[in-house]
């Protein structure tokens, strides 16, 4: 039984050949430290580093490509940015579609630094009305915190809107694009974004344990870890040079020549073209899922208005026992649960029944394992699990 994978909100797979490639060769063939020595393997390392982070500085429009910092995930990314940026008694707004990797250190913020947080609520389907962000936003607020695509209903939000209301405000504007890059057009410059917390492994089709965190001009950031950096080393003092200030320890070599080789994918297949591939395939599930009798889906169920990340539900299932069918009868891999944002789950009023059933497509998916997809789950609506009184 071949394997409809549709999990790729969670990590992408397949991925390219090239990104094999990439990593594969960094291995065998470089293998060296990146900014860590002279000699020729160091420096065919670090050439690799800078590649992938001028690939990234021109997908995103970042001018200095020096303040793109990579880190080991986007959540290390997002919290590298709200522990930097926040001090006491400082005003956060955010909204109630954040994930985990948001609300978490922001809650831990408010407990240990007295942050004041004020979360912006959203529509039933996952959606931002920009004229709330400047309901909620005062004079002294201090961030603007926002996915630019929810990962439980892949609503997109107003991003560049709600930036321009943020910055007329004098609040930095942070944007978790974990479920964006690679899928939709990300202007740093154009839209004004502060700080820009990416993951590597979602749609620029890198590996696992790598990310990254863009420092727009102007921010200055506290550091949340120090030590080797490779750069002024006689100084005990950690360098405040970008992007060496936020790079303590070796670098992930491999994963960041393989994220690289995604990111040169996504270019060459053009973000546009990306995109639209990606709402075809959007469109092709919400109508099988339309055919279904007994499915709710949940956000905006429209693929211009969202990525490609669907939740759902399916009458008379229990979601964790529908994924499991799914996979063990019919090798359809998706995620049930609450996908690290409860509150989103909250917002869209998912959360009291477990969540949703969330399928995720990605460049490789086939249509046909999309219409699969659709045969199985009129399988079973037709047939709900029977339970014991």
């Amino acid at each position: 039984m071949d394997l409809a994978y549709l999990d790729n909100a969670a990590t992408s797979h397949p991925k390219p050949e090239s990104v094999y490639r990439a990593l594969d060769g960094f291995m065998r063939d470089i293998g060296a430290s990146p900014g860590r020595s002279c000699h020729r393997l160091a420096i065919a390392a670090g050439q690799c580093v800078l590649d992938a982070r001028e690939r990234i500085a021109a997908l995103f429009n970042v001018r200095d490509a020096a303040r793109v910092v990579f880190t080991a995930s986007c959540t290390e990314a997002i919290n590298t940015a709200l522990k930097g940026l926040l001090h006491p008694g400082d005003r956060v707004v955010t909204t109630s579609m954040e994930h985990n990797a948001v609300m978490r250190p922001l809650h831990t913020l408010a407990r240990d630094r007295g942050i004041v947080l004020d979360v912006v609520p959203c529509s039933p389907r996952g959606v931002l009305d920009p004229a709330d962000i400047r309901r909620h936003l005062a004079s002294r607020t201090r961030a603007l915190v926002l996915s630019h695509a929810s990962n439980v209903t892949g609503s997109i939000q107003p991003v560049a809107e709600a930036a321009a209301i943020a910055r007329s405000c004098g609040a930095v504007v942070i944007v978790d694009a974990a479920q964006s890059a690679g899928m939709l057009p990300v202007d740093v410059t154009g839209w004004g974004i502060g700080l820009l917390a990416f993951s590597g492994h979602k749609g620029l089709l890198g590996p696992q344990g790598i990310g990254g965190l863009v420092v727009g001009e102007g921010i200055e950031l506290d550091t949340l870890i120090e030590g080797g950096t490779g750069s002024m080393s006689t100084n005990e003092s950690q360098p405040t040079m970008l992007p060496d200030k936020f790079e303590s320890g070796t670098a992930n070599g491999p994963g960041i020549a393989g994220l690289g080789a995604g990111v040169a994918h996504v270019t060459s297949q053009g973000i546009d073209a990306v995109r639209a591939t990606l709402a075809t395939l959007t469109a092709t599930i919400l109508e099988e899922l339309a055919a279904t009798p007994g499915v709710t889906v949940h956000g905006p169920a429209d693929p211009t208005r969202q990525t490609a990340v669907i939740s759902f539900a399916l009458a008379g299932w229990d979601v964790a026992e529908a994924s499991r069918i799914l996979d063990q009868h019919h090798g359809i891999l998706t995620r049930a649960g609450v996908h690290c944002a409860p509150r989103a789950h909250a917002t869209i009023g998912s959360l009291r029944t477990g969540g949703t059933v969330r399928v995720s497509p990605g460049l490789f998916t086939t249509v046909d394992s999309i219409r699969h997809l659709g045969h199985c789950l009129r399988e079973m609506a037709a047939h709900p699990p029977t339970h014991d009184a």
